[in-house]
């Protein structure tokens, strides 16, 4: 069977550096109002980024196309609140505060659809940019600074600070007590781990800590015997996840293929520090082991990029009229621990007897290459969608029962 394979556009050749930055000479950013409601790409209640169609297209092994629809949910009991990964083309530093398509793009592919089980937040932040990564003003991405709570360069610290000021409009205008769930990717995740630091644990507000979701990056926990002594690296009150039912916890796992493992210059699975690992929590087998994924990946395109080319997702190409496509039974995923790193493993359980295509689309390519330093960071969030939504849904029920 044919595989499926497009080249992805290197808009985020540089979406990481990794290296650390001299601070930036240069004015104090200006403070941004979150009181104005242009600034959230989503809020509850609005047509905003998040109101959008979601209606997937279920593909079955035998070829059988179904239409699964969607919903929001406005009574959910929970919240979520979202940062974005680096998807700003803006030719400077840190992005601007316009809502342009690429950052519509993520939201609609990795946030918009948890609204079927929790109120959405999902702040504009002056992120640092495309073009400031390609510059080297982003910092360290093996936790090192995560482990010292050192300072950071002057364009991540804009970028931290709208999060932060984002974070504190949504608890004092917004939150009203309520469990809230962090959800993030890439520069999202990294600077949501800030905010846990320095703003959530072992404070009050821990408490309505449904769950933090930090996916696309390294996050350093303890290498404990019985993999589960996690508090002590990243964060000193929040641990891992173990269970469905857990509340107070965190998800973290960079993926990549089971074919092709992280190599020694991959830019995630390894941290640094004595002692200290990637964090690997697997949404479809969150105690353990080894589980089928439920990926929601976009039908046509790539959320990163501006290109809606046609994926083949059957050998005798059916067009898709849905946003989105599923492909129940094709993949399956464990955390494994090794010589190569600490990871979610993707393995494609493609059949070239069946009508169904082989194989995904998410690698990054050079040169029409596939880069195995990045695994599958374009996909990450994609790949476990579905679980993700189940696990929120379970949390969510338990801290209704807690409160």
């Amino acid at each position: 069977m044919r595989k499926l394979s497009r080249a992805v556009a290197l808009l985020i050749v540089w979406m990481l550096a990794c290296g650390v930055a001299a601070p930036a000479q240069g004015p104090v950013a200006v403070k941004n109002d979150y009181a104005d409601g242009g600034n959230w790409l989503c809020r509850p209640g609005r047509q905003d980024a998040c109101a959008v169609d979601l209606t997937t297209t279920v593909i079955a092994a035998d070829g059988t196309l179904t239409r699964e629809e969607w919903k929001a949910d406005p009574n959910a009991a929970v919240d979520c609140f979202y940062v974005y990964p680096t998807v700003s083309a803006d030719p400077t530093p840190n992005s601007d505060m316009n809502a342009g398509p690429e950052e519509r793009r993520i939201v609609r592919s990795q946030f918009a659809r948890f609204a079927s089980h929790c109120r959405v937040y999902a702040p504009m932040y002056r992120q640092v940019s495309l073009m400031g990564l390609r510059a080297g003003v982003f910092g360290p991405i093996d936790g090192s600074d995560l482990l010292s709570r050192a300072g950071a360069t002057r364009e991540r610290a804009i970028a931290y600070n709208d999060v932060r000021d984002a974070w504190s409009y949504y608890l004092q205008h917004d939150n009203h007590g309520r469990g809230v769930v962090l959800i993030g990717h890439s520069q999202g995740s990294f600077l949501l781990a800030e905010l846990i630091q320095h703003e959530i644990e072992g404070r009050p507000v821990q408490a309505r800590l449904v769950s933090a979701i930090l996916l696309g990056m390294s996050l350093p926990v303890p290498n404990g015997k019985d993999g589960k002594d996690d508090v002590g690296g990243a964060f000193q009150h929040v641990p891992l996840c173990h269970a469905a039912g857990q509340i107070g916890c965190v998800v973290s796992y960079a993926a990549f293929r089971s074919t092709v493992p992280p190599p020694p210059n991959a830019l995630f699975g390894r941290v640094a520090g004595n002692n200290m690992i990637a964090a690997c929590t697997n949404p479809a087998a969150v105690s353990g082991g080894r589980s089928n994924l439920h990926a929601y990946f976009d039908a046509v395109g790539h959320p990163f990029t501006s290109s809606a080319a046609p994926v083949a997702w059957t050998t005798a190409p059916k067009p898709m009229d849905t946003p989105f496509v599923s492909v129940p039974g094709l993949l399956e995923a464990r955390c494994v621990s090794n010589d190569h790193g600490s990871y979610l493993e993707v393995t494609v359980r493609g059949d070239p007897t069946d009508p169904r295509a082989d194989d995904i689309v998410g690698d990054m390519k050079t040169d029409g290459q596939v880069n195995a330093a990045w695994g599958l960071h374009l996909i990450d969030v994609n790949l476990t969608l579905g679980n993700l939504l189940d696990l929120v849904r379970e949390q969510a029920a338990a801290y209704r029962v807690k409160k």
